[in-house]
């Protein structure tokens, strides 16, 4: 096992990085596992960067980190603006708030699909395993004492709605959405205003839901973002197209963080929030503007793409759009 000294030599010896001494504190600062090991390749590990520096790792961990600073309260206003709106179409469907009520009348996905058959059955254990999984999320939060759980709990009352959703990841929303039915999946897709020519079955939203997890996730937990390589499963080409009719922009490629901005930036556009998305283009372009002053040009576009200036310009033009 390496001392810290040791592995400031090995970096210097085996990896020919530069580091002087008053620079040592900085890779403490940012670790070595999280900070050098993190961020010395591009998506796959075998696609390693000729770091000569330590000024070049430390640029790249700060732009990462100011990515998730940007990015973090973005996503989770989109998160609860999504969940409202759900919600909103969930008690006008079901008319009622309990959920058994809900379970009953709104929670039928599963009846979209012949009896007996693969897709049928799919659909009833998905509807089975949320009633467990929110079982277990309103558990979980009052076991850590929230508020809102307690006091349903505590006086015997049934928990409403709105309250469930308080103790829901972003993951298990994306579950309850998948096991309502279409109705309520389209309902909320027009209260986003997504075109229906799109999203005639109302499941675009549960694309964006899981395509946001992934990062929202990422951010959340400290984990590096720059390239992308936190996505879980292929991004559903539906979406991609959705983006590409709507803001103009043509060859999306997820595997380049500006596709998430591009991704943030319409749903915002959508929550009636062009400001926003105004100044939000704009930092994620000083940010990157950053990146170039101190980076080789090369690792830059490997990491953002060669057109990322002109595609936040075209995404701009879209923002200021009626």
């Amino acid at each position: 096992m390496l001392s810290f000294s040791g592995l400031v030599n090995y970096l210097k010896n085996k990896h020919s990085i530069t580091i002087a001494k008053s620079q040592e504190r900085e890779l403490r600062n940012i670790g070595y596992y999280h900070g050098y090991k993190g961020y010395r390749f591009i998506r796959d590990s075998s696609n390693k960067i000729p770091f000569t520096n330590l000024k070049e790792i430390s640029t790249l961990n700060k732009f990462d980190l100011d990515l998730k600073t940007l990015m973090y309260p973005k996503i989770m206003y989109i998160e609860t603006a999504l969940k409202s709106f759900f919600i909103e179409s969930v008690l006008d469907d079901a008319q009622s708030e309990k959920m058994a009520d809900i379970y009953s009348r709104t929670v039928t996905e599963y009846k979209e699909y012949q009896k007996g058959s693969k897709k049928y059955g799919e659909a009833f254990r998905k509807r089975m395993n949320l009633q467990m999984k929110i079982d277990s999320a309103l558990i979980r939060d009052y076991q850590k004492g929230k508020e809102i759980e307690k006091h349903f709990f505590n006086n015997d009352k049934t928990i409403p709605v709105w309250a469930v959703f308080e103790s829901l990841t972003l993951g298990e929303f994306g579950n309850f959405f998948d096991c309502v039915n279409q109705s309520t999946r389209t309902e909320t897709s027009k209260l986003l205003g997504l075109p229906t020519n799109l999203d005639a079955d109302g499941k675009l939203i549960s694309f964006i839901i899981y395509t946001l997890r992934d990062l929202r996730n990422a951010v959340a937990h400290n984990s590096v973002i720059f390239d992308t390589r936190f996505k879980t499963s292929k991004i559903n080409q539906r979406l991609v197209l959705l983006l590409e009719n709507e803001t103009g922009i043509r060859n999306l490629d997820f595997k380049y963080i500006s596709s998430y901005i591009i991704l943030i930036s319409y749903i915002f556009k959508k929550l009636g929030l062009q400001k926003d998305c105004k100044s939000f283009i704009h930092e994620y372009l000083t940010k990157c503007d950053y990146l170039h002053q101190n980076l080789p040009k090369n690792i830059c576009f490997q990491i953002l793409g060669t057109n990322n200036k002109a595609i936040m310009a075209s995404l701009e033009t879209y923002i200021q759009t009626k």
